[in-house]
């Protein structure tokens, strides 16, 4: 992270990590500069592999015929490719089908770049008005009830739903993950903000639900305004609290004392989108919103002793944990939001427990029961899944609609415990392959606690079922699950049931009295990033046992620490900072960046994850100045990101902007969504 011209009174600091330190502070409030939060002991990977065997001893002939015999599946003692067998180089000719476009070079353009025959157009932009009676925006005039019926800040996580019986529309679902309120107003005191920029900032956050429709003729995508399905849903919108913590003591304020009511949803970040047509946002750095902590499981949660960067608790007393200290439990939730019904609230579900949602991605299990993953996106914290206990019904009844909106209600939440298969010693924190040439090994899944109809049982020896729930990152503490270098979005494969586990970084992986590189954390420093490739046994989603290996290791492809999937380095483009996911109907994994280290601007990234182009990675776009490549969404015939944060580069503000995007010099930068496809009309990469 670069440097941020300091508040009143604050040293000047350099900040690691690959995002500006404006970001840092506004988005996650300085969660790489503050303490790392996980202080526990657990065993690290490097200590529990000491004296491992390899077991790799088979021919790559043999270990293909063995995993393809396994559909996938890979336990302990499957057989791996030998060292004396690497990969041959991929053939030259054609990429792999929907990755045939010519690569984007990195670039500090201030604009979205996109590849040669491709176009774009801005489909929303932060406060353009999608509800009825919603004025046009007005920066100089914002007000809360204004901003209440138009777009929110800071989109990121992006859903596209169908429309039956309205043809050539889909309902666009997205997050709106932090506001900046020294790019949002002029003037800004971040000492002394007034209650009209608070309150705006408080209607900026949460969701927003618009129609939008597509020319068929130019493939544009626009927003289309007033529409019935329409909404918003802010930092103040009613919810209700779901699932075994719901009516907890620990979940209880003055203002709700039956624990099962919260208003608003903050800091949401990725998501999914489920089966059974809802969309699920993970609250991820809520602890910033929240001042004057003071007790263990604060600290554990990275909440301050002091003030917070917002001032919010001087114009709400429950963000003030002095004066209301449970209010902050009620926010690290998996937030479901039913688009299609305008009148209903949306849930947290406490079962899927509470930490820094980064995602919340949906696979079923093969008798119909859900099984989601997400990861807790801090240096040193893990990864988890919940399996439900209920099947999905189909249907579109009101019956059937509510039965599973309740799916994640009940069932057990995991988290996971990796062990390498090499020894020790191969694992220097340089990112040098082991000697049977690939990071992998096997793992667990570990129950924490189960929630039925009739209650829940805590699996964690000294914690209560909604202790578990409710402070889950103490709980995987005491399990010993593996410490990740930021687990953030996690993505099963619709074509092959892999799981792709995204690390984004971690610069402290390796300094003093830290964890030390561990076969799952292969670099010290790590401030690229990488992202795990996850089978469950038998490709099985309800599996508790599972093999993993690391299917990318970003960087520069010079560098020999890169790794990518084997495929041969000087045909990739350089990738940094993995963070958001998505498949294309092609089986590529897209991957979108965030705090790039290489010296250009994020992008978005395709991704070959079979076949003999098997990581074959290549750029598709880089977004603007300061901006972050949220999203993302890949169709046939279009791909849509959120550009997140554009022109957030220290010192920047209204009145000295770093960024003229989207609308040109003399407008102010604005977030916004934007689709690109072929000038030919054809298929995405075909």
């Amino acid at each position: 992270m670069r440097k941020l011209l300091p508040l009143v009174g604050t040293p000047s600091v350099s900040h690691p990590g690959g995002r500006s330190a404006m970001t840092c502070r506004f988005r996650c409030g300085d969660a790489c500069f503050h303490e790392v939060p996980n202080t526990s002991a657990n065993e690290y990977v490097g200590d529990v592999i000491a004296g491992a065997l390899s077991r790799r001893t088979a021919l790559r002939a043999a270990a293909v015929v063995t995993v393809a015999a396994a559909a996938g599946g890979v336990t302990a003692g499957a057989a791996r490719p030998a060292a004396a067998a690497p990969r041959p180089p991929a053939p030259h000719g054609r990429a792999a089908r929907g990755l045939r476009f010519s690569p984007v070079a990195p670039n500090t353009a201030d604009q979205v770049t996109v590849p040669e025959g491709y176009r774009q157009n801005v489909v929303i932009r932060w406060g353009e008005p999608i509800l009825r009676g919603a004025p046009a925006f007005d920066p100089e005039r914002q007000t809360a009830a204004a901003q209440a019926g138009q777009f929110g800040y800071n989109n990121d996580f992006l859903a596209l739903l169908p429309l039956p019986g309205e043809r050539h529309r889909q309902l666009l679902v997205a997050n709106h993950e932090y506001t900046d309120e020294v790019l949002m107003f002029r003037g800004y005191d971040p000492e002394n903000p007034t209650r009209q920029q608070v309150e705006v900032a408080w209607a900026a956050h949460g969701l927003s639900a618009v129609v939008v429709e597509e020319d068929r003729r130019s493939g544009k995508l626009t927003a289309v305004p007033r529409h019935p399905l329409n909404r918003r849903v802010t930092a103040t919108t009613r919810f209700r609290l779901t699932g075994p913590a719901a009516g907890s003591d620990l979940l209880k304020t003055s203002a709700d004392p039956t624990g099962r009511t919260v208003l608003g949803t903050l800091n949401n970040c990725s998501g999914g989108t489920t089966p059974w047509g809802t969309t699920l946002h993970g609250e991820e750095n809520f602890n910033q919103y929240f001042a004057h902590g003071s007790r263990a499981t604060d600290k554990r949660y990275g909440i301050g002793t002091g003030a917070t960067e917002r001032k919010w608790e001087r114009f709400d007393r429950r963000f003030d944990l002095a004066q209301e200290p449970n209010e902050v439990h009620r926010f690290g939730y998996v937030v479901e939001f039913d688009p299609y019904d305008p009148a209903s609230t949306p849930r947290k579900h406490t079962a899927l427990g509470r930490f820094k949602h980064e995602a919340a991605t949906v696979r079923l299990t093969e008798d119909g029961r859900p099984v989601v993953y997400s990861g807790d996106d801090e240096r040193f914290d893990y990864f988890y899944k919940f399996v439900g206990a209920k099947r999905m019904r189909h249907g579109t009844s009101r019956a059937v609609r509510e039965h599973n909106l309740s799916l994640l209600d009940e069932g057990t939440l995991y988290v996971a415990r990796l062990t390498g298969d090499s020894p020790a010693a191969d694992i220097d924190g340089s990112g040098a392959l082991p000697a049977d040439g690939e990071f992998d090994g096997s793992g667990q899944w570990i129950p924490l606690a189960t929630a039925t109809a009739d209650g829940a049982v805590s699996h964690v020896e000294g914690m209560s079922a909604e202790e578990v729930f409710v402070f889950t990152r103490l709980a995987g503490d005491k399990v010993g699950a593996t410490k990740m270098d930021r687990p953030e979005d996690i993505q099963p494969s619709p074509h092959t049931g892999k799981v792709y586990v995204v690390l984004t970084n971690n610069t402290n992986r390796g300094k003093a009295g830290l964890a030390p590189a561990d076969e799952a954390n292969p670099r010290n420093a790590n401030k690229h990033g990488h992202i795990l490739e996850l089978t469950e046994h038998r490709n099985r989603a309800d599996a508790t046992t599972f093999g993993w290996s690391l299917f990318l290791v970003a960087g520069d492809p010079a560098d020999p620490a890169t790794y990518f999937a084997g495929f041969p380095k000087d045909r990739v483009s350089p990738i940094s900072c993995p963070d958001n996911v998505a498949f294309d109907p092609h089986g590529n994994l897209w991957i979108s960046t965030d705090g790039n280290q290489l010296g250009s601007h994020d992008g978005l990234f395709g991704v070959a994850t079979r076949g003999e182009r098997r990581g074959e990675l290549k750029q598709f776009l880089t977004v603007p100045t300061g901006a972050e490549t949220c999203g993302p969404l890949v169709q046939d015939r279009r791909v849509l990101v959120a550009v997140q944060h554009p022109g957030e580069v220290d010192g920047a503000s209204v009145e000295k902007p770093a960024s003229t995007w989207p609308d040109g010099p003399g407008k102010i930068v604005r977030p916004a969504v934007v689709a690109v496809w072929r000038a030919d009309g054809e298929d995405i990469g075909v």
